[in-house]
């Protein structure tokens, strides 16, 4: 298994450390958010990470179909593609902070498939209709690898028939993986594509420390983030215990968009503990604690098939996060 973090890019300076060092500590992918309210732009910032890098793999983790037209998304990305010298991928989902933050709904399957299929075409310098109108990026002529962020059973089918590569956002016990791997299976499986033939990477919220409830306690806004948006459709197919979906629904309703990852004493820091689903939300959906819990629990989820561990880098202290998971796990591993 390899392994990846995703950053979250408040200001460039500590962008470029974080990057320089998660090179230097071992992971193999680096992904930067899109959500242009909150951090740093996105191209931009990736930008910075290909030209301060020489050796991960990096793109979007993840972008969505609605604040850029797929031939800007394209021409973006190939650009980065070439700078980076065959380094990039390009992450998609149907949106989250980014489009919540501009009072959008996340965009409908349907669209999310057209804009993939769009995209991909435009990456191959091919002309192609996107909602009725002819486009093309004439230049372009390598494709990109292009990743899937799902949690549904409907969407993992989707992304195993049309993605490279899934994100998968659904838990990472090995019940819920194992699930998870099947539906993208089946969706490979009626696109006629060759079996395991779509990465699997597990996205995970991640803090290392000496202490397990400290570890937890840090990152308890980036929990509720992870309930808020896996179950904001429907609860159906996601394998919640009936005695808590009262509770993931009180989270989409009280979720505050404006401070998505925010660290501190936020609203969304709170939601967790006072609704009894702080512990629940750990085990599911990240990867905290002590070393020895997290190289645990990146072992598990190897075992379980993911191609490559995601985590993520948010904290008071992202650079201990970063430092840490690359000595104390990946270097274990």
């Amino acid at each position: 298994m390899k392994y990846g973090v995703t950053l979250l890019p408040s200001s460039f300076e500590s962008f470029r450390r974080h990057v320089r060092l998660a090179e230097a500590v071992g992971f193999d992918y680096i992904g930067v958010a899109d959500s242009q309210s909150l951090f740093r732009e996105l191209f931009v910032s990736l930008a910075v990470a290909a030209t301060d890098t020489s050796r991960v793999h990096l793109g979007p983790s993840v972008t969505n179909p609605l604040t850029r037209h797929p031939a800007v998304t394209a021409s973006a990305i190939a650009s980065l593609h070439e700078l980076s010298e065959g380094r990039a991928f390009l992450g998609i989902g149907t949106g989250d902070s980014a489009i919540l933050n501009l009072g959008l709904r996340p965009a409908r399957l349907r669209a999310l498939g057209d804009y993939v299929a769009a995209v991909r075409a435009f990456l191959a310098g091919e002309h192609a209709e996107y909602l009725g109108r002819e486009a093309h990026v004439r230049w372009s002529s390598e494709p990109v690898p292009i990743m899937m962020s799902a949690e549904g059973p409907r969407t993992l089918k989707m992304a195993g028939a049309i993605a490279d590569r899934v994100m998968i956002h659904t838990g990472l016990t090995p019940e819920i993986l194992a699930d998870t791997a099947s539906r993208i299976r089946e969706g490979e499986t009626d696109a006629g594509k060759a079996a395991g033939s779509t990465e699997v990477w597990a996205f995970a919220k991640c803090n290392i420390a000496d202490d397990h409830a400290a570890a937890i306690n840090e990152i308890r806004m980036a929990l509720a983030a992870s309930a808020h948006h896996a179950f904001r459709f429907t609860l159906e197919g996601k394998h919640v215990p009936p005695e808590l979906h009262e509770a993931m629904q009180i989270i989409q309703g009280e979720y505050v968009p404006a401070e998505h990852e925010q660290v501190g004493q936020t609203r969304n820091a709170a939601l967790s503990d006072e609704l009894g689903v702080t512990d629940y939300l750990a085990d599911r959906f990240a990867v905290v604690g002590t070393p020895e819990e997290c190289r645990a629990k990146a072992a598990q989820i190897a075992a379980s098939g993911a191609d490559v561990l995601q985590i993520t880098a948010i904290s008071h202290d992202p650079a201990d996060i970063i430092r840490r998971f690359g000595e104390e796990v990946i270097a274990k591993s």
